[in-house]
């Protein structure tokens, strides 16, 4: 399954819609994605997982990484609706914290 990455602007969010599986063959997409959105965010950077009904750690590593990378310039990484699979993946790992996961 290809992955399709779609971005606007919401308000002071920036919104990354992700469809698709991320692994390790596609992962580097995402984190473009998000570099080259990440340096203009002040506010949230959200990416939607609502359409990713699976993430292996390769994604979930480009997920952490942005997120330290946004805190460190004042800005905020949200996970927004993990499917529930994705969702015990990343609670599993323990790296709820990190991504700020909201269910809406």
């Amino acid at each position: 399954m290809a992955l399709n990455i779609a971005i606007s602007q919401e308000a002071d969010a920036v919104l990354v819609k992700v469809a698709g599986e991320v692994d390790v063959s596609n992962a580097s997409e995402l984190r473009d994605a998000i570099d080259a959105k990440l340096p203009e965010t002040t506010g949230e950077l959200v990416v939607d997982l609502a359409d990713v009904p699976y993430i292996d750690s390769t994604g979930i590593g480009v997920l952490v990484g942005a997120a330290h990378r946004a805190q460190e310039q004042g800005a905020t990484l949200v996970v927004a609706r993990p499917q529930r699979n994705v969702a015990r993946v990343l609670g599993m790992l323990g790296v709820e914290k990190d991504l700020n996961i909201r269910e809406a």
